[in-house]
């Protein structure tokens, strides 16, 4: 490989529309990394953002974005074994990691204190090349594309949140609050746990999302600013709330909804981010003795087992891509990402 700089998409400031295509360098390859030419690039709300500065983490800037990725290996460091040259693979998310805490030693490395993320605390695969721990890596089966594979991550999400934090079981009712792509994933993944009616919530702006719902086989789906929310629900089953909440909505209103909406004894899953004060009093949940479970990104079982799924195709994220296009249309898929136009972007370097 000769070539020293390639285009990338790179936040350089932390003010909002601090994005641009740009050259950068061509990254690096350390003894435990793999070199990997990126087939394809997720374009994830986090991204979308990091452009608007409306994250709630901290960003190590400049950074290339992008985070949910898939491509084939270009080179390998000295000590990497298990992959070589032309092996087709997707990227777990946690570049970073100290591998000596009590997390990292019992597998749970995805809340480890010290962990750094593609695309906001290393450098992302927005561009031509990305360097990966080897660790990171899951070999892809030969018949899974690069576009559907770009969406393990947020799949993974999905399944952390809905299949292993949260107990659903068959004829379960479900409430879905944010029909964006990890609300629609959860929705999915709550109908393969055997979910029975499943409600999905958004907002007047999510009009095409809800409609994508619907097509995907929610048996409800609600715009609460011109709709009673509350009221559908209440009609049922036994009129007492849904068992299961999936807060995939980050904002501080979806979870007081939430918590109108759970059932006695029922759950409240949070997978949505919202830097915003919640400004409620919590007694619902103590009146009814509901559960509250936070869930945060996924670890190495949750992968393995998203990507059997994907081969199956009994979880197709494939409907949610609204926009399939090359790198220089970055912009336009984080405006119609940002606009709900699309619920899902996927980017070709």
């Amino acid at each position: 490989m000769t070539t020293k700089t390639m285009a990338a998409v790179v936040q350089h400031g932390l003010e909002a529309g601090k994005v641009e295509l740009r050259e950068a360098p061509v990254p690096t390859l350390s003894d435990d990394d793999v070199l990997l030419n990126v087939g394809a690039v997720g374009v994830c709300g986090s991204d979308v953002h990091q452009y608007h500065a409306t994250q709630s983490w901290a960003v190590n800037v400049p950074v290339v974005l992008g985070h949910e990725f898939t491509g084939t290996v270009a080179a390998v460091g000295k000590r990497v074994r298990g992959f070589e040259e032309g092996d087709r693979v997707v990227s777990e998310t946690a570049a970073r990691i100290c591998g000596t805490c009590i997390y990292c030693r019992t597998g749970n490395y995805n809340v480890c204190p010290h962990r750094l993320g593609f695309g906001y605390g290393v450098d992302g695969a927005m561009a031509k090349y990305v360097a990966a721990p080897a660790r990171c890596l899951h070999h892809l089966p030969p018949d899974l594309p690069f576009e559907v594979a770009a969406l393990t991550e947020p799949c993974c999400v999905a399944f952390n949140a809905v299949a292993e934090r949260t107990t659903i079981r068959p004829g379960d009712t479900v409430l879905v609050l944010g029909p964006g792509p990890i609300g629609l994933l959860c929705m999915l993944v709550a109908q393969l746990q055997g979910a029975g009616a499943v409600v999905v919530s958004g907002l007047t702006a999510d009009r095409k999302r809800l409609e994508l719902a619907r097509s995907l086989g929610a048996t409800h789906t609600v715009d609460s600013q011109t709709e009673d929310l509350m009221e559908l629900l209440r009609s049922l089953g036994d009129g007492y709330g849904v068992d299961r909440v999936i807060d995939a909505s980050g904002a501080a209103a979806a979870f007081v909804t939430a918590m109108d909406a759970v059932r006695p004894m029922g759950s409240i899953t949070k997978v949505g981010w919202g830097p915003g004060p919640l400004g409620a009093s919590l007694d619902p949940l103590v009146a009814k003795a509901a559960t509250v479970v936070g869930c945060f990104s996924h670890n190495y079982p949750t992968w393995e087992r998203v990507i059997g799924l994907l081969a199956s195709g009994l979880l197709d994220p494939g409907p949610l891509v609204g926009l399939d296009s090359g790198l220089e249309d970055w912009k336009t898929a984080f405006d119609g990402m940002h606009s709900g136009l699309y619920a899902k972007a996927v980017l070709r370097p």
